[in-house]
């Protein structure tokens, strides 16, 4: 990515977060970072390469899930939601586009830009409009409470379709995720509906996931019934979808982007100030630099 387009959508502090937050982590549902680097025109930051390409893509080709496919995956969310919590990390930013498929089924969260390190609460007005929460939406402190409800939405849109608070503008979606009203189909399950609207209380003190037993309410929850969470941890659950991959390295499974314009004068940045916004912005994972043993 560019320093000065990053610079000038300010995005220097979720940029640097993202690098800092991946480079301390590691989950089985968590994309690798392995290695960053800089020079005074571009960041880099290689992960790894997960060429099942997103949720979001199966999904608009099915139109909707069924509950066993859709349970598959909001479990193994759970499990990533469970680790990142107990590193007092949110993550902000649950939606189909960020939920990749692995060559071997089994899902991956990748763009940790609106990811933060938290204690208590943060008021940062960041995510995708038809997934924030109430309390983002309001402005009065928001904490890990906000993931729990953007998988409620996931959940609802998995199994209907659709998100459950639309419109045809922003402050329309707003208005609609305030109020809170779900109109649920009559083919979900009453699990289903009971999971959905748990996981979508106004009110996060009452939020599945965020009351005393945190995540274990949501894993105890009569949805989560079948699932053997020792199994979902280890991914020996049986994927319901097996991506078709050529080989390692395919591309087949995401969007063409167009080529990276040419370099203007401009852009190349004097190494003082790029060392000040970004330091030397070098990280190494264990997987490309193991440590020499002695």
């Amino acid at each position: 990515m560019r320093i000065l387009q990053v610079i000038n959508l300010r995005q220097v502090s979720h940029v640097s977060s993202e690098r800092q937050i991946l480079s301390t982590i590691s989950s089985p549902f968590i994309v690798n970072l392995l290695w960053t680097s800089r020079d005074n025109i571009h960041l880099f930051l290689l992960l790894e390469y997960i060429p099942g390409g997103e949720l979001f893509t199966y999904l608009r080709n099915e139109g909707r899930f069924d509950e066993n496919r859709a349970r598959f995956y909001a479990a193994e969310i759970v499990c990533a939601f469970t680790y990142l919590h107990s590193e007092n990390i949110v993550y902000r930013d649950l939606k189909p586009e960020n939920v990749l498929i692995n060559v071997d089924g089994h899902i991956k969260l990748t763009d940790f830009g609106f990811a933060k390190r938290i204690r208590d609460r943060t008021w940062t007005l960041c995510g995708t409009p038809e997934y924030l929460s109430p309390e983002v939406i309001l402005n009065s402190g928001h904490g890990k409470a906000v993931d729990w409800w953007s998988l409620g939405i996931l959940i609802h849109e998995m199994l209907v379709g659709e998100v459950p608070f639309g419109g045809n503008h922003v402050f329309e979606i707003y208005e609609n995720i305030v109020r809170g009203e779900v109109n649920f189909p009559f083919f979900l399950s009453v699990s289903a509906t009971q999971i959905i609207r748990g996981l979508l209380k106004r009110d996060r003190t009452y939020r599945l996931g965020n009351m005393h037993e945190g995540a274990g309410d949501v894993k105890n929850h009569p949805w989560f019934s079948s699932i053997n969470w020792d199994d979902v941890l280890q991914k020996k659950l049986v994927p319901p979808i097996i991506p078709y991959v050529m080989h390692p390295g395919d591309p087949a499974n995401f969007e063409e982007y167009d080529p990276e314009e040419e370099i203007k004068p401009h852009e190349i940045l004097n190494e003082a100030d790029v060392q000040a916004q970004f330091g030397d912005f070098k990280f190494c994972s264990d997987q490309l630099c193991p440590t020499n043993s002695p």
